[in-house]
């Protein structure tokens, strides 16, 4: 049966005319709809209709928005939800002065969390991610990226990757697997670079193409993590098995990952904390969707990325939380608009399509998701707002009454 969804203040379709996505300034506007209602059919968008113009009613299941401000369901595009442990400890010494990097080189950081997985059962670590993924979605995410990252060896690897595939059984929102074996160089093989990038190409890239556990690889180009030379053998061998790719860069260091993932056509780049002038003109007018991630630079408390000159110069720019034990223990997606805003500089409504159909764009999901157009997926929100800056104006306070996916209503505040 059709369904209809009537009575929306305001629908904020971030309409792209057909580009799917939206670049510099084009962010800046989300296309709004008044006195109009949705129509959906086989759980997607089919039309728009003056709320004038509806007739025989009764045709249609119908959904009450109540005054709601309607958006396109939220798109989280760079977590790192599958993990064990806690690393509160490392919390405490940052407190005292230690920086995150100082710690990842006495042992801690990454393979800390490492250590914790390797030590979980598959149960354990389903357990743990039910409750982050239902909170994802009780805040509008209607599509979630999960990455490995924590195991850094075959078994722990598969693993992790086998973990997210589970748990998409729990959940109707779309949830996208990314391979990040790279994430930096486990204990056994710290002094053997080669013999782990060729576990890495020779044994769990085509593992994981063959029984289509990952949709995408990335990795960390940084001086604690690969440096440009390894990620370049990494996306070769990505390439030959066609496995698009994603890369963590500019974060702390230039150290040539930009480059590096550009040449290679990355399908985004992410984190930029501390890219320069060429670099931005590098992603000038690119298809590579720069990923910027404010919680980082906020739980480290070190630069923030230059999404003003970014957006400036034309780029498409995304947003996520990089939810993840370590270096950025925020799973608030409102909380990381409000830092967009004020230490990014980006207004509301490029805020919001950096968390919509930008972050579509980051996924390879924008001819289905992230904006509210005809055919598109029925991936909506309604939330108690008068206006979308109140998204951003109530500090991490969420917003949402309902999320609907593929038509289906899944979540609902009591």
């Amino acid at each position: 049966m059709k369904k209809i969804i009537t009575n929306p203040s305001i629908i904020y379709t971030l309409n792209t005319k057909g580009e799917n996505f939206k670049r510099g300034e084009q962010m800046s506007f989300s296309d709004p709809l008044e006195e109009h209602s949705i129509i959906i059919e086989d759980g997607k968008l089919k039309d728009f209709i003056p709320n004038y113009s509806i007739k025989n009613i009764s045709d249609f299941l119908v959904i009450d928005a109540k005054d709601r401000i309607i958006l396109p369901g939220f798109v989280e595009c760079h977590t790192h939800s599958v993990f064990a442990g806690s690393r509160s400890n490392e919390f405490s010494e940052r407190l005292k002065g230690i920086s995150y990097e100082q710690i990842s080189k006495k042992g801690g950081g990454i393979l800390s969390t490492v250590n914790a997985v390797r030590n979980s059962s598959e149960k354990e670590l389903i357990d743990e991610l039910k409750k982050r993924v239902q909170k994802f979605i009780s805040q509008g995410v209607t599509t979630l990226e999960i990455k490995s990252g924590y195991g850094l060896d075959f078994e722990n690897e598969i693993k992790l990757l086998k973990v997210i595939k589970e748990i998409r059984k729990y959940f109707k929102i779309d949830i996208i697997p990314t391979f990040l074996g790279a994430h930096t160089f486990p204990p056994e093989f710290k002094d053997n670079h080669s013999g782990y990038l060729n576990l890495l190409t020779g044994k769990l890239l085509p593992y994981i193409k063959d029984n289509r556990l990952a949709e995408f690889c990335d990795a960390f180009c940084e001086s604690t993590a690969f440096n440009a030379s390894e990620i370049k053998t990494i996306f070769k061998a990505c390439s030959l098995l066609g496995i698009p790719i994603k890369l963590h860069t500019e974060q702390f260091n230039r150290i040539g990952g930009l480059d590096s993932a550009l040449s290679f056509n990355a399908v985004s780049v992410d984190h930029l904390e501390v890219i320069d002038e060429v670099g931005i003109n590098l992603l000038k007018d690119s298809g590579t969707t720069a990923v910027l991630l404010p919680g980082v630079s906020y739980f480290l408390d070190y630069d923030f990325a230059p999404a003003r000159k970014l957006i400036m110069q034309n780029s498409i720019v995304a947003l996520a939380t990089d939810f993840n034990p370590g270096s950025s223990n925020i799973s608030n997606i409102f909380f990381i608009m409000n830092l967009a805003a004020i230490k990014l500089k980006m207004t509301t409504e490029e805020i919001v399509a950096a968390y919509t159909i930008n972050a579509a764009k980051a996924l390879n999901r924008s001819d289905e998701a992230g904006s509210l157009e005809l055919n598109k997926k029925a991936d909506l929100i309604l939330c108690d707002c008068n206006e979308i800056t109140d998204l951003i104006y109530n500090v991490a306070e969420n917003p949402v009454e309902c999320v609907i996916k593929n038509g289906e209503i899944i979540f609902k505040k009591n």
